[in-house]
């Protein structure tokens, strides 16, 4: 088994697909009409499959405790920033290095507040997290 990919509904897509545009992600498909709204399946380059879907149903988002955050690894947390910050998009607290073995992370909010934590591990680390970074009660 293996986690496919999270479904977020938004409020409007086109705001929606420019942010998670300005992150990197890549539209793979749509399906324009289903049950639950518009489908729009995203992709980063580079990664084989679909992780993110966005759901528009053309009702209003409202925030509960669905989801806390999304997770993204980013190559150069500098690069990162400097992008989102061309399209308007500015980190919702510090930036954390993190030092040694940790990541450096922060965080930013989609156009819906849901918090995307921007993550970028150092040189020589797993491209993901691993047991080792729970060890000794996580980094």
């Amino acid at each position: 088994m293996r986690t496919l990919h999270i479904a977020l509904r938004v409020s409007e897509l086109d705001r929606s697909l420019a942010f998670y545009a300005a992150l990197g992600y890549e539209v793979v498909g749509e399906v324009a009409e289903t049950p639950i709204g518009h489908l729009t399946m995203l992709k980063l380059p580079g990664d084989e499959f679909v992780t993110v879907e966005l759901v528009h149903d053309g009702g209003p988002v409202e925030h509960g405790t669905d989801v806390s955050h999304l997770v993204v690894q980013v190559e150069s947390m500098a690069g990162t920033l400097r992008a989102l910050a061309e399209h308007g998009i500015e980190p919702v607290g510090p930036v954390h290095d993190g030092g040694g073995d940790a990541p450096t992370t922060t965080l930013v909010a989609d156009p819906d507040g849901r918090r995307i934590e921007l993550v970028q591990w150092p040189p020589g680390h797993a491209d993901g997290m691993t047991a080792a970074d729970w060890a000794e009660g996580g980094k």
